[in-house]
Formats: C-alpha cells, structure tokens, sequence
C-alpha cells in the first residue's frame, strides 16, 4: 500500500495559527528588586524607572504588568534578566512594584503582555 502525504494537514495548521511562536503573553508570581550596579543589558540600574527582569524577551521589549489581586496595570521596559526563583515570571522596580501596589507585600500574581499582542486568561 503506497501512503500519500498528508500536506492538507500541514497547510490546515498552518492556517490556523498552530505554528511555534515565543510566549506573547504569561501568568504568574512577580516579585520587585532593586539591583545595584548594571543591568544583564549594560544599562546602570534605576529603581524609580519603569523597568523588569524577563529570562528570555529581548531587551527593550515593552510589556504591559496587570495585577491580578487589584486590577493594577503598568507599562515597563525589559532591561534585565531573572527571575531566579521558581515560579516567578517577572522581577520589577521598586517604581513599577509601588504602581502596581505590592511594595509592601513583595509578590503578587500578574499578568504580562507584550505590548500589541494578545491578552491571555489567567483562570
């Protein structure tokens, strides 16, 4: 039995968006810093700015920090690499951690989103 290849089926994926992209979006714990010194990305670190720590987006990506306990939401810029706590998606500035209120607390769970993609949900 000679089996014919089943292109329809990639062309059907493709269409339907189920190709691999990097995360646009993600859920979880964040928590603030405030670095002395240099950024991963060479800038000085300046806990008044509005700025993150992201494992993996490139730096200068904007993305916009909901948190989930009170609705808060804040724009930063990607200019550092962490987290390094399991679990953790996003280390922040003070700055950004007083915006979002949770600067006394210290984590909270968010929502990120890079700037102009899609909102996911967060159950």
């Amino acid at each position: 039995m000679i089996r014919k290849p089943r292109t329809h089926l990639l062309a059907l994926s493709l269409c339907a968006g189920l190709t691999t992209q990097p995360a646009l979006a993600e859920c979880g714990s964040a928590s603030w810093y405030e670095l002395t010194g240099r950024t991963a990305s060479g800038t000085r670190n300046n806990p008044e700015a509005l700025t993150a720590a992201h494992r993996t987006l490139p730096f200068g990506t904007r993305v916009k920090v909901e948190n989930l306990a009170n609705g808060e939401t804040v724009t930063l810029t990607i200019v550092d690499r962490g987290p390094f706590t399991r679990g953790r998606v996003l280390d922040v500035s003070r700055r950004a951690a007083r915006e979002l209120k949770f600067l006394r607390r210290g984590v909270t769970k968010v929502r990120v989103t890079v700037t102009g993609k899609a909102t996911p949900s967060c159950g």
